[in-house]
């Protein structure tokens, strides 16, 4: 496997990804985990972690490339809007924390990371997405009150 390289882009995006959440956690430093199911938290972990290092290092992927032209435009925009949409809903859910707002923000970046792996063809990456999909959205769900 010759690499040469890490994906400025992933990194980028990831790094985006962050910031609000950086935001949230200085202005909530009291807010705890409500969560008890320790399979679906340690799930939920695993499952972010991986996509974090998998978005900028392509870890066990023979050609770390899109296929063409219209895939690397689709990644793009693609995970522009989604980013777009997550910092969107940021700023709403920071405002007034709703149910519906959290999930959104729980699935958006699982859209980001599957985006991501399935056009660089990157399949730890996609099945670390599925992962934390299913764990941050459960979890999400158990941390925000109905409303």
């Amino acid at each position: 496997m010759k690499f040469g390289w890490i994906n400025v882009f992933g990194a980028v995006i990831v790094i985006l990804m962050m910031v609000p959440n950086i935001i949230y956690a200085i202005r909530n430093k009291d807010e705890k985990n409500k969560c008890m199911n320790r399979f679906m938290n340690m799930i939920e972990q695993i499952g972010r972690y991986a996509c974090i290092i998998l978005m900028w290092m392509p870890l066990l992927v023979w050609k770390f490339s899109f296929s063409s032209v219209f895939e690397m435009i689709l990644y793009l925009t693609g995970n522009g809007c989604l980013l777009a949409a997550y910092w969107i809903i940021f700023a709403c859910y920071l405002k007034r924390k709703k149910r519906k707002l959290a999930l959104a923000l729980a699935v958006l970046p699982t859209c980001i990371f599957l985006l991501s792996g399935l056009l660089l063809r990157h399949w730890l990456l996609v099945a670390s997405a599925f992962l934390f999909g299913i764990g941050h959205v459960y979890v999400t769900q158990k941390n925000v009150p109905a409303i």
